[in-house]
């Protein structure tokens, strides 16, 4: 009836309609229908700028980009804003109403460009901040998958190496007889711990090198489950992520990058203080740097100034504090925010890149070190007895 009554306002005449997915399809189609992107949303914002820009009415912007758009699950939201915008609703108000695509940012951003009369300018603020997330997604992507990665291929060579490689290499040393050194002692007990059963579930036998590759997985959806469960557990764990060598300091530039560069677009704007800074933080992920912020929004709220907050909250840096203080005693802090977003961008540019060649030469280490002892466990013993095997 929905469909008719639409069809007939737009002097159409409705032929056959039949529902899409019904049935046990449904639920496939919901599995399988492609999620709206971070770069379909940057697209769609461009394209509504530039089509503002030139003129192009609201409703007829929304048409060309919903006609246009290869994502299907985004054409179908577009089709519910038209149709929203067009009964009188405004496009911050129909954005509302698909909250999993159009974050609670973007409606701050748009809501403030009508208030203005600009939306073209928080499509441009939108554009901006999209790219760097994107941007800064891949670098954050970068440096957990690549240390994962590298991870797995020195964690499944061990088990290789100790499973296949050294139980041959032991058989040969049982077989000559030889007085074993320590460390080829050790070497023949960790390969047994591979190939041998520890215990069994349910009659079902387990072996050491299972235990090796199910062990950190295990771990992982420990520690995300016991997050989940108590709050306390939680800051508790955020608070240990934060102290750890290198990840802690990763994990807090990146949570103040972020920080940073949603309060900076959301106050060019045109939003005032404290919703820009409850905005921004509801960007960041771990507890105590929340609590941090939260202190940042107490101060200011307080009544003291910008820069005074930042430096209270003991997270920011002196340099960024000068530079905050500088644009409120001109009266020019926009440009002031955009530096210092571009500061947290370069510093955590590096603090990846710095991460990735530690990771790489430690793990090569590691592999190093396993491959000698190897060599060593299993030609030492030989070396060893090298003048018994002369007199023979």
């Amino acid at each position: 009836m929905d469909l008719y009554k639409q069809l007939q306002s737009a002097g159409l005449e409705l032929i056959d309609c039949s529902v899409v997915g019904a049935g046990s399809g449904r639920g496939l189609g919901q599995l399988t229908r492609k999620k709206v992107k971070l770069r379909d949303l940057i697209q769609f914002f461009v394209h509504m700028e530039q089509m503002q820009s030139a003129g192009v009415p609201l409703l007829d912007a929304l048409s060309d980009i919903r006609d246009s758009t290869e994502n299907d699950h985004l054409r179908d939201i577009m089709t519910e804003i038209n149709k929203d915008v067009s009964d009188g609703s405004s496009l911050s108000e129909a954005m509302l109403k698909h909250p999993k695509v159009f974050k609670p940012l973007y409606i701050s951003l748009i809501e403030a460009g009508e208030e203005t009369g600009d939306l073209t300018s928080s499509y441009l603020q939108l554009v901006k901040y999209l790219k760097w997330v994107d941007a800064i997604s891949a670098k954050i992507r970068k440096a957990t998958r690549y240390p994962v990665i590298v991870t797995i291929v020195v964690l499944g060579t061990i088990v290789f190496m100790m499973s296949v490689v050294v139980p041959q290499i032991v058989g040969f040393l049982k077989y000559l007889d030889l007085e074993l050194p320590w460390f080829s002692v050790w070497l023949i007990a960790t390969s047994n711990f591979f190939v041998e059963p520890q215990f069994s579930v349910f009659g079902v036998p387990v072996y050491g090198s299972f235990i090796v590759i199910t062990v950190p997985l295990v771990l992982f959806i420990i520690i995300k489950l016991l997050r989940k469960s108590s709050d306390n557990i939680a800051y508790r764990f955020d608070s240990w992520y934060l102290k750890a060598p290198v990840i802690g300091l990763l994990i807090r530039k990146i949570s103040i990058a972020r920080y940073a560069q949603t309060f900076g677009a959301l106050y060019s704007s045109g939003i005032d203080v404290i919703s820009a800074l409850k905005s921004a933080r509801g960007t960041v992920t771990n507890l105590l740097m929340i609590d941090a912020m939260e202190s940042v929004e107490a101060h200011v709220q307080a009544g003291s100034p910008l820069s005074e907050a930042f430096n209270a909250s003991g997270e920011f840096p002196s340099m960024v504090v000068r530079m905050v203080r500088v644009g409120e005693e001109s009266g020019n802090l926009t440009p002031v925010l955009d530096q210092v977003s571009e500061f947290y961008t370069h510093d955590v540019n590096e603090a990846i890149e710095g991460l990735i060649e530690l990771i790489q030469p430690t793990l090569t280490a590691i592999l190093g070190l396993m491959i000698a002892w190897i060599a060593a466990g299993s030609l030492g013993p030989i070396y060893m007895n090298l003048g018994n095997f002369m007199d023979y």
